[in-house]
C-alpha cells in the first residue's frame, strides 16, 4: 500500500471510531489513566478560554517532555507570547499545573480524531505549534499543517529501534516529516536518523532537559525529613517499575547487616502502586512507612514508600545517592537521570536505559553516573558509597558539573525559532 491511500485509511478508521471515544476514555477513567473531571478536553472541548493574542502551542507527551519544556515555556512568556501546554497523561498534568510560569495553560491533548481537533484547533487558533522529541501523530501534523501553523520538532529524537520501526513504511514517515517545517534535534544522531526517514531543515541544538531547573521541594518537608533520617545512611529509588522493588527490597536486607539503621526511600513511578510496594516489603519481613498515609519516618523505620506526587524534588536532596528505576531486571526504557544529577546526587541505573542512552552516556563519561547490571552491583556500590562519604562528595560533584556543561539548548532552540517568533509578533493586532 502506498502512504497517500495508508494515511487516507488511517483518517477513515479514526473518524469512524469517534462515538466510541467516550466508552474508550471511561474504560481509561476507570483504570486512572483519565481525569474524569476533564475528559471533554480529550474530545477536543477546551475548559479554559483562549486569551486574546499571539499564541504559542506546546506538547509533550508525558512528564518527562512536558518538564523538559518548560524553560522554553518561561522564553516564550517573557517574550509576550500566551502559551498552551497540552499533555496527555494524569501525571503530567498534575506536575505542569505546580510548574507552569504565569501566562501559560495546560490543556489535555485530543486523541488523533479529525472532529476533535478541529474542535481544539478552531478553539486555540496557535500561531505556532511546537511538539516534543518524537510524538508523531498523523492526523495532528496533517491538520495543523493544512491550516499554514509553522510546525517544529524539538528536542527532537529518534531511537535506534523506532527508526528501524519507521524504515519498514518510508513513504509514509516520509509524509508526515514532510509537513514539519523545522526539527530541531538533541544529538547528531538523532538528526541523521531523522535526515534518512525525510525530516527536512534539521539542526542540531542538545538536549532541553539539561536546562530544566531542580524540581521544586518544601522546605518546611525537607527540614522534617533531614531531623527524622539523621546521621542514617540513606538511599533513594526513584521512579521504579514492577520487579524492580524486589530486587531493592533483597539488597536493603542484605545491605543492613553491615549497616543495621539503613534507611531505603522508594518512590515507584506510578504512585498508586504504594501499597502493592508495601504488600512485597511485607514478604521480605519489612513493614513499610507510606507517604501517602501521613506515616512518619521512625528510627525503626527500614522502608519508606513515597507514594506521593510532586515531590521528588524533596527525596532527590534528602540523599546523594539515587538509584533511577525502569532499569533493572525486567523494566526497560530507564528513566531521566538529569533532575538528580542537577542536585549532586549519584546517580545509579541498570542496564536497560534505551530512552536516555544518550543522557547516561554523557553522564558516565564525567564520571557522573555509574551502571549497576543486577542485584549484586547494586550492593557493592551501595556498600562502597556508604563506606566512603569523601567518594560521595566526589562523585556527586561531577555529577553536578557535567549536567551544567551540557546545558544550553534552549537558547539555541529560541535562536532557531526566532524567524517564526517574529513573523507571529508582528502579526499581533
Amino acid at each position: 500500500m502506498s502512504f497517500e491511500p495508508a494515511l487516507a485509511f488511517y483518517r477513515l478508521a479514526t473518524s469512524a471510531f469517534g462515538p466510541l471515544a467516550p466508552a474508550l476514555l471511561g474504560w481509561r477513567r476507570r483504570r486512572g489513566k483519565e481525569d474524569g473531571r476533564r475528559m471533554a478536553e480529550r474530545m477536543g472541548h477546551a475548559s479554559l478560554a483562549r486569551p486574546a493574542g499571539p499564541l504559542v502551542w506546546l506538547h509533550g507527551a508525558s512528564v518527562g517532555e512536558g518538564v523538559a519544556l518548560l524553560p522554553l515555556v518561561e522564553q516564550l512568556v517573557a517574550r509576550g507570547f500566551h502559551v498552551l501546554v497540552t499533555s496527555g497523561t494524569v501525571t503530567s498534568a498534575a506536575i505542569l499545573a505546580e510548574r507552569l510560569p504565569a501566562g501559560a495553560m495546560h490543556q489535555y491533548l485530543p486523541l488523533d480524531i479529525p472532529a476533535f481537533l478541529t474542535r481544539f484547533l478552531d478553539h486555540w487558533r496557535p500561531g505556532l505549534a511546537l511538539i516534543a522529541e518524537s510524538e508523531i501523530w498523523p492526523n495532528m501534523l496533517r491538520m495543523v499543517h493544512a491550516r499554514g501553523v509553522p510546525l517544529a520538532l524539538v528536542n527532537a529524537r529518534l531511537s535506534p529501534r523506532s527508526f528501524a520501526r519507521w524504515s519498514k513504511a518510508p513513504g509514509v514517515i516520509g509524509s508526515l516529516l514532510g509537513r514539519i517545517d523545522l526539527c530541531l534535534a538533541q544529538t547528531g544522531d538523532d538528526a541523521l536518523r531523522l535526515q534518512q526517514l525525510g525530516a527536512p531543515f534539521l539542526e542540531v541544538c542538545g538536549n532541553l532537559k539539561y536546562d530544566v531547573p531542580a524540581p521544586p521541594f518544601s522546605q518546611a518537608a525537607l527540614a522534617q525529613m533531614t531531623a527524622a533520617v539523621g546521621a542514617r545512611p540513606v538511599w533513594f529509588a526513584a521512579s521504579t517499575h514492577p520487579g524492580e522493588e524486589e530486587i531493592i527490597l533483597g539488597v536493603h536486607e542484605r545491605l543492613r547487616r553491615s549497616f543495621p539503621d539503613l534507611l531505603t526511600v522508594i518512590a515507584p513511578r506510578h504512585a498508586r502502586r504504594g501499597p502493592q510496594i508495601a504488600q512485597i516489603a511485607a514478604r521480605f519481613g519489612l513493614p513499610a512507612a507510606l507517604r501517602s498515609q501521613g506515616d512518619a519516618v521512625l528510627q525503626e523505620t527500614q522502608l519508606y514508600v513515597a507514594d506521593t506526587m510532586g515531590e521528588m524534588g524533596l527525596f532527590y536532596r534528602l540523599t546523594s545517592i539515587v538509584l533511577m528505576g525502569k532499569s533493572l531486571g525486567e523494566a526497560r526504557g530507564g528513566q531521566n537521570p538529569i533532575e538528580p544529577a542537577k542536585l549532586g546526587a549519584i546517580v545509579l541505573h541498570g542496564p536497560n536505559v534505551g530512552n536516555f542512552s544518550q543522557v547516561y552516556d554523557d553522564l558516565a563519561g564525567a564520571h557522573g553516573a555509574l551502571e549497576v547490571a543486577d542485584a549484586a552491583a547494586l550492593e557493592a556500590a551501595l556498600r562502597l558509597y556508604f563506606s566512603d562519604p569523601a567518594l560521595v562528595r566526589r562523585d556527586g560533584r561531577a555529577t553536578k558539573e557535567a549536567v551544567e556543561r551540557f546545558g544550553g539548548a534552549t537558547g539555541r532552540i529560541m535562536q532557531a525559532l526566532e524567524p517564526c517568533l517574529a513573523d507571529l509578533q508582528a502579526a499581533r493586532p
